[in-house]
């Protein structure tokens, strides 16, 4: 039987009508519900998309024995964070303020009166990853608020004084452009100039914060500056976080070397990255930035462009159940869609597809070769190799 959500037009709300769980969507009817059984209430956000928000759902959503405990201790809320931006950000800042660690799916504890009092993100089925069974965690919330009602109440002051403050307007005359640079400068120390970006696994190609740096790079003809983002752009349109196929970047790499994507495609990462490898590239007059831009826009037109004239904004990481299941290439498969010896040793080599895998048994295509060294070692000039890179594009897209 369908629960509460069967109604909703939210395509990840629809995607959990059918779990045992007795979601409810966000609004009157649930906070009633859960002040008349002064019940504590279980939100969940998440998106259609997100990976991790299917693995827990199929982990635990989707688990008759986990739904129950979920049903007999809570008031289950879901919430579509693409619907309601203004939930996700005010739970958010919450978990922030906890001092945890974001992301999705987010998994918020509240009181009757919607006030947040302890939270976190995924959790497995039983105790693994360093992270607690999620039965386990059910039990434990639901006993601190029943029988230690006074912590939780310290736990609602705190948390939302916190995001009070955060709310509150700051009045100023704007940021002087030299505390910009001073802080352009300081992030710089940050960035991985090995393989580019910031810190270690996983990583974001954080464009925002790399603008920045671009920007400030050249305010201050700062040629330190404008390298810590070359740097970065270089490796991540040579790994397999992009799209070698298709065009457009995943959200994240799991790997420091930008191989194993988190293969969902998000509309704002590429809208952001676009335009950075465009600035870079007319700034450097770079034609592989350039090329990447316009790979960029060119998949945004063809896939996140919906015919009514609108944007859609994400595409799911899994496919028919498995995650980056027409990303993932063997060698068989290439040469089935070049269909030529030649093409298929060039691609074997340039992208990466090897006999024994780089993920997983099979291959996310990465750059390992320029084109000049590629030309080099099949004897061809760099016009052929280029060539035969965009045949072979062609045949395995």
């Amino acid at each position: 039987m369908s629960n509460a959500l069967a109604g909703e037009t939210s395509p990840y709300l629809l995607q959990h009508k059918d779990n045992p769980v007795q979601w409810r969507p966000w609004g009157p009817a649930a906070l009633a519900a859960a002040k008349a059984d002064d019940k504590p209430i279980l939100l969940s956000i998440g998106y259609a998309a997100c990976h991790w928000c299917h693995v827990m759902a199929h982990e635990s959503f989707e688990d008759e024995t986990v739904a129950a405990v979920m049903n007999a201790l809570f008031v289950c809320i879901k919430v579509d964070r693409e619907e309601r931006p203004d939930l996700d950000a005010i739970y958010m800042q919450a978990l922030h303020a906890m001092g945890e660690q974001g992301g999705w799916p987010l998994t918020m504890f509240l009181t009757p009166a919607a006030e947040p009092f302890w939270g976190g993100t995924y959790f497995p089925p039983t105790a693994r990853y360093g992270r607690p069974g999620f039965p386990d965690v059910l039990r434990a919330i639901s006993s601190a608020y029943r029988d230690k009602r006074d912590q939780v109440a310290k736990n609602v002051t705190a948390l939302t004084t916190a995001l009070a403050k955060l709310g509150e307007p700051a009045s100023g005359a704007g940021v002087p452009m030299a505390l910009v640079d001073q802080a352009a400068l300081r992030l710089e120390q940050e960035v991985d100039r090995i393989e580019g970006g910031i810190g270690d696994a996983p990583k974001f190609p954080q464009v925002p914060l790399f603008a920045l740096l671009w920007r400030a790079g050249k305010r201050l003809r700062n040629a330190s500056l404008a390298s810590a983002v070359t740097v970065t752009l270089d490796h991540i349109c040579q790994g397999g976080i992009y799209d070698h196929l298709g065009g457009g970047f995943a959200r994240y790499s799991v790997d420091r070397h930008w191989l194993a994507p988190h293969f969902e495609k998000m509309l704002y990462d590429n809208a952001l990255l676009g335009r950075l490898y465009l600035d870079a590239g007319r700034a450097l007059n770079e034609p592989e930035f350039l090329g990447v831009a316009r790979e960029i826009l060119e998949y945004v037109l063809r896939e996140m462009t919906s015919p009514e004239g609108g944007f859609y904004s994400s595409q799911d990481a899994d496919s028919e159940g498995e995650e980056g299941k027409f990303f993932l290439w063997t060698p068989a498969e290439a040469r089935e869609a070049i269909a030529d010896e030649e093409f298929t040793k060039i691609a074997a080599r340039y992208f990466d597809n090897s006999e024994g895998g780089n993920f997983e048994g099979r291959n996310i295509l990465n750059r390992t070769i320029g084109q000049a060294d590629a030309a080099k070692l099949f004897s061809k000039s760099a016009d052929e190799i280029a060539a035969a890179v965009e045949t072979i594009k062609s045949r395995m897209f």
